[in-house]
């Protein structure tokens, strides 16, 4: 029987199903017989998730938000420990007034700290950073048997590794540790650049890598000639003038959407008039400014429930990354099909990975470039275009995200993370989800072959 307790569901909302329980955990030193607990089991923190990564049918949801608590912060080294549960909006409150920062965010910061592990979060910075694995130093480990492993590079670093990008099936991580980034004020020198074409993005990649920490692009999914790929170009590094770090950072009142807007709200009439205003919006070719770090990092978390925007339908996200020997040729066929499917939307991103290697098995991130937008949930007519796009990436030797997917096939999941059989033998044997019984593979629940640890 379902508890009580709020029915867990992806920022995607789609698709929509039920655990058969939700089993809330407040306490590291009163922790639940997880064998006495129906599998398969799956912890869940905040449904950031795209897909079904987060989603456990049938099963039972193991409530890790609860798990809110700051253990340690060394303000000389920048080392903070926390319980998994902790956002990292929570995490940004407590240290950037103390003069420190994320070491890596993705674009929202309503995250939990355990989430970005098993996720393997990236954001701007991944060709100066790397992922947020990189950064991690340990974090405690609780298996189906009752067994609370430490894990690090140099301590149980197998199931470190696996974990890492692991998308939450060796277990409930109950606390992690890593490294913070130091910083002089909680203020970032941008520069926004309008660009016209594809060719032109690829040229402020080049230019920009070097000199600039966080590099991302708005694009325009539904230009299409000469303009294919246009957008705004964003670029930016913390400021150091001691002036900002007097200075108190402004508070707006955030936004909502309080209901489901109707499908019919998100057409390609409304998509294409929403795109050319945003390209418009910057009469000037460049503009150099200093802002707060929320805007530049976080410009949707100032809308809550903006997921409802796409309906009761719900939404994909589609995210790839394609090698960068083919990546022009082959993103430049992307943008054209999106474009001529009519479909798309206003909030599509793209960047270049950079070449830091992530310690986790299964982490997304690879040299090349990476796109991220999302489709309004049109039923068949949008898996129709995400078939095409998937044989693109599929033949280019590019990969999907997990955490965003939805509707991935099983065998292209194998052959774009090739050390799943690796993988495999990390997996808690009482742990699953929604995503990894769609691939098709072994319930890992019954597995034989999963490592005692």
């Amino acid at each position: 029987m379902l508890s009580t307790q709020a029915i867990p569901q992806s920022w995607g909302r789609y698709p929509r199903v039920k655990p058969a329980r939700v089993v809330p955990i407040y306490w590291r030193d009163q922790l639940p017989d997880l064998q006495a607990l129906p599998g398969p089991l799956l912890a869940y923190g905040y449904g950031r998730s795209y897909g079904d990564s987060c989603l456990n049918e049938n099963g039972t949801v193991l409530l890790a938000s609860h798990l809110r608590r700051f253990l340690s912060f060394d303000e000389e080294q920048g080392l903070l420990r926390c319980e998994a549960g902790v956002s990292l909006a929570e995490v940004l409150d407590l240290i950037v007034p103390r003069g420190w920062f994320l070491p890596v965010s993705p674009g929202t910061k309503f995250v939990s700290v355990g989430g970005a592990i098993a996720n393997d979060i990236h954001g701007k910075n991944h060709h100066k950073a790397g992922t947020f694995g990189c950064h991690v130093t340990r974090f405690e480990l609780l298996r189906s048997n009752g067994k609370r492993l430490i894990c690090s590079p140099t301590e149980n670093r197998e199931l470190f590794e696996a974990t890492i990008g692991g998308l939450g099936l060796t277990g409930l991580i109950l606390w992690a540790e890593f490294r913070l980034k130091r910083i002089h004020n909680p203020y970032i020198d941008m520069e926004r650049i309008r660009y016209d074409s594809l060719e032109e993005f690829m040229e402020l990649c080049a230019e920009s890598d070097e000199q600039y920490e966080y590099t991302v692009a708005w694009v325009d999914c539904l230009a299409s000639g000469s303009k294919l790929g246009r957008g705004i170009f964003m670029r930016g590094n913390h400021n150091r003038s001691p002036d900002y770090a007097r200075k108190p950072l402004p508070r707006k009142l955030p936004l909502a959407v309080p209901v489901d807007l109707p499908s019919f709200t998100l057409n390609t009439l409304t998509l294409k008039i929403f795109n050319t205003l945003y390209d418009h919006s910057q009469l000037q070719k460049r503009v150099s400014k200093v802002v707060p770090y929320e805007p530049f990092f976080y410009p949707l978390d100032s809308i809550h429930d903006w997921n409802r925007m796409y309906g009761p339908r719900g939404f994909f996200q589609y995210q790839c990354v394609v090698p960068y020997d083919q990546g022009y040729d082959v993103m430049k066929e992307i943008l054209q099909r999106i474009s001529r499917s009519g479909q798309g939307s206003f909030l599509a991103v793209l960047k270049k990975f950079g070449d830091v290697r992530s310690p986790g098995l299964l982490s997304f991130p690879r040299p090349g470039l990476t796109l991220a937008l999302d489709f309004a949930n049109q039923g068949p007519k949008t898996l129709r275009l995400f078939e095409e796009l998937d044989a693109l990436v599929r033949e280019s030797g590019g990969a999907l995200y997990p955490a965003k997917d939805a509707r991935m096939h099983g065998e292209d999941f194998k052959r774009f993370f090739p050390r799943w059989q690796e993988f495999m033998r990390y997996v808690d044997p009482k742990f699953s989800s929604s995503f990894w019984r769609r691939m098709a593979l072994v319930p890992s629940w019954e597995q034989s072959a999963t490592v005692e640890v």
